[in-house]
């Protein structure tokens, strides 16, 4: 069967030259967008309750967006002054940048990485005496806490917000030929919403390992797979898969 819809569990992208705006152009196919997940910030309440003073700490150290977000959400709800001596560890260049949102770039410490969580390990390294907190998720990817640890820094982490399933009733009666999943929490959503779901022909499109294994517990089967060494993003591998299928058709 030709692929002619997609529906993309994520938000749908804001820049007009997202690479699926230019699939959906390209191979005149309909690509629907709909989060299967979101997220819920944790209150100020709920913190203390895990014993999270942000008096204590020195240094944050921040893996996403989200995380900048919802620190300086708490910090707010706690009526929590923010130093300006206060040191920001900030996994990548884009949660860095985005970090302007909340302070004056200039005055303050921040400190990037690369990447992966594990090439922030020579700054902080650096900074060893400083107290780390780590605002998360309550799915934190394990590699933040393992290096950490070995590391042997004084760190704490501290759920500041949760990822919840969304509610997806009113998809109950609509097909796609492709569903497309980042995150295991996005399979155990379908699955949750509908319980019954019988793939058939619907085409499944993962991104990562994990995605990866929660789809094949799930009893799924996996069409597109991302990342490879030929198709490092999903739309990528969703082109390969399309250029393939469609042509024969």
């Amino acid at each position: 069967m030709k692929v002619k819809t997609i529906l993309v569990s994520q938000p749908e992208p804001k820049v007009e030259n997202s690479p699926y705006f230019e699939l959906q152009q390209k191979h005149k196919i309909k690509i629907d967008f709909r989060p299967f997940i979101h997220i819920e910030g944790v209150n100020a309440k709920e913190i203390r309750l895990q014993k999270i003073d942000l008096n204590n700490f020195t240094a944050i150290i921040l893996t996403s967006r989200n995380a900048v977000d919802h620190f300086f959400r708490v910090a707010e709800e706690m009526r929590f002054k923010v130093p300006e001596g206060l040191k920001y560890f900030c996994q990548s260049e884009a949660v860095a940048f985005y970090l302007q949102k909340y302070v004056v770039y200039r005055k303050r410490k921040i400190y990037v990485g690369g990447k992966d969580f594990a090439d922030l390990s020579p700054l902080i390294k650096k900074y060893k005496d400083e107290k780390f907190l780590l605002p998360a998720s309550d799915q934190l990817n394990a590699d933040a806490p393992t290096t950490l640890n070995n590391l042997k820094v004084d760190w704490t982490q501290a759920t500041f917000y949760k990822t919840v399933m969304s509610d997806l009733s009113d998809l109950a009666d609509v097909y796609y030929d492709v569903l497309a999943f980042f995150s295991p929490t996005g399979i155990k959503s379908l699955f949750k919403n509908f319980p019954d779901f019988k793939q058939n022909e619907t085409r499944i499109a993962v991104f990562g390992s994990t995605t990866q294994k929660e789809a094949l517990d799930c009893g799924l089967r996996i069409d597109i797979l991302a990342p490879t060494p030929g198709t490092p993003s999903m739309t990528m591998a969703i082109e390969k898969y399309i250029v393939e299928n469609n042509k024969s058709k």
